[in-house]
């Protein structure tokens, strides 16, 4: 599942280079922590939030394939 997100938060921003995801806690949840570039937070979020809940939603459904609950934070880069 962090292979996914990578995937898709790679192919959306401009520097794909900066794109770091972390993957926390085990068995059946898991979360999942998303850190662009300043400038592609936009991109990542989009309006009203619509992009990322998309991502969420990729992400829920992969989850669930596996048997299992996950959740994404788009976290301000460091």
């Amino acid at each position: 599942m962090k292979d996914l997100i990578e995937f898709i938060a790679k192919s959306l921003v401009t520097y794909p280079d900066q794109v770091e995801v972390r993957e926390y806690g085990n068995g059946d949840h898991i979360r999942i922590e998303l850190s662009v570039a300043r400038d592609d937070m936009g991109r990542v979020i989009g309006k009203s939030g619509k992009v990322a809940n998309s991502i969420r939603l990729l992400l829920r459904v992969a989850a669930e394939r596996e048997g299992k609950q996950a959740t994404l934070d788009v976290v301000e880069p460091q």
